[in-house]
């Protein structure tokens, strides 16, 4: 007689083997990892192509920009460029990178550059890295590049330290989907160079570059979090391929768990730094908020609503499975899931004019500290100035490199 346990345990089975089967469908990922403009990732991935081509393998260039720079457009010669599609908007005619053509065309390997590129209203996707997961899971293999400055989890990091707020991100969980990762690197001063010499951007922009975004300390910082973030997509990758029971970390549990209130005043911020410890960690997280009787849907206001379902999106692209629970104490849910789901590390924000906060300071961190044999409680400061998240942000350097709506709209 067969048991629900046996039947539970032959569809877990296949279920499994599903998985493998979708995986080994897929395409792979390549991405090439830059810290600004100029360090060489299209003349990279063009250097690339034209190795590829002379082994026989079917090369494509789905979306390529040169910027004018003559080194690099000599390298399209002898390459096959995909179809633009030519998209409407407000009455001007732009161009896109045309998905649709490319997965009829299924080439082996397909070259796109920009990845953190905004699509023109009426695209296929908002965002041209959707794009790239859509050719990847059609079978075809994907070369592309973007600057560490997109990478969604370090938005704030990146604005604290170039003053600079970047407005078209990528969210970390396409990068943990490369199955290779690779960094531009070039020094500070050779890279001031080659924009003083005039090859990276025209001749009216290098002053103003030079005096924003091109600032030696700007460079070294983002140059810096461009290695660490390899370094730590190798970790990552060593993990995932260690036995479980090789890894202390993940040996015991080991997950991170973040707590989100219905509205808090940094909440995109604790979501990214949450994702960042995760990622040192090498570790799956979790993102819990609790329903108290107080904040029922139909108790909180639709701005609170809102601002819960966009941090809820955001974890969810960030990597992190979202967990929402009922009840009264949130304390001890938080709590109650953290250990019975193998959770070692908390994080909660300290943010002391929420009432949240002033509910966790006594409840959850007295409960926390008193299971410390338990958990790693992290608490996250926040800056004291009081800027919103939703306010307006200062306008990106990418738009140099970036070919956004608004950069070709106001070109015509």
């Amino acid at each position: 007689m067969t048991t629900v346990r046996e039947v539970s345990r032959r569809d877990r089975r296949a279920s499994d083997f599903l998985e493998l089967v979708e995986r080994a469908r897929r395409g792979r990922l390549k991405i090439y990892l830059g810290f600004a403009a100029g360090v060489g990732k299209t003349y990279r991935m063009l250097e690339e192509a034209h190795a590829m081509k002379r082994r026989g393998v079917d090369v494509l260039l789905g979306a390529i920009e040169t910027h004018g720079r003559k080194e690099t457009a000599a390298l399209l010669d002898g390459l096959a460029v995909a179809a633009q599609r030519s998209v409407t908007h407000r009455g001007i005619t732009l161009t896109e990178m045309d998905v649709d053509a490319i997965i009829a065309r299924a080439p082996q390997v397909v070259i796109v550059d920009e990845i953190a590129h905004t699509n023109v209203p009426g695209s296929r996707h908002n965002r041209r890295f959707q794009d790239v997961i859509d050719i990847v899971d059609a079978g075809i293999n994907v070369i592309g590049a973007f600057n560490i400055q997109h990478l969604e989890s370090l938005n704030d990091v990146i604005a604290r330290g170039t003053g600079v707020r970047v407005r078209e991100t990528i969210p970390d969980s396409f990068l943990k989907q490369a199955d290779q990762v690779v960094t531009l690197d070039l020094t500070v001063e050779d890279l001031l160079d080659r924009l003083r010499s005039g090859k990276i951007y025209r001749e009216d922009k290098i002053e103003w570059a030079l005096a924003h975004f091109f600032q030696s300390r700007n460079l070294a910082q983002l140059r810096e979090l461009a290695l660490r973030e390899v370094a730590e997509s190798l970790d990552r990758a060593g993990s995932q391929q260690q036995p479980q029971s090789q890894s202390s970390h993940r040996s015991w549990g080991g997950k991170l768990l973040c707590c989100l209130s219905s509205s808090p005043p940094h909440a995109r911020t604790l979501l990214r730094r949450s994702s960042r410890l995760a990622g040192r960690l090498s570790t799956d997280w979790y993102v819990v908020y609790v329903e108290t009787p107080k904040e029922a849907p139909n108790l909180i206001d639709a701005a609170a609503q809102r601002h819960l379902l966009a941090n809820m999106e955001l974890a969810k692209e960030l990597g992190a499975e979202v967990i929402c629970l009922r009840g009264e104490n949130p304390a001890a849910m938080v709590l109650d899931f953290a250990r019975t789901h193998g959770v070692s590390d908390l994080v909660i924000g300290r943010a002391p004019d929420s009432l949240f906060w002033q509910f966790f300071r006594r409840s959850f961190t007295i409960q926390a500290i008193e299971q410390s044999g338990l958990f790693d409680l992290h608490i996250v400061s926040f800056p004291d100035e009081r800027s919103s998240e939703g306010s307006s942000e200062r306008i990106s350097e990418p738009s140099l490199e970036q070919d956004s709506l608004r950069a070709k709209e106001e070109s015509l």
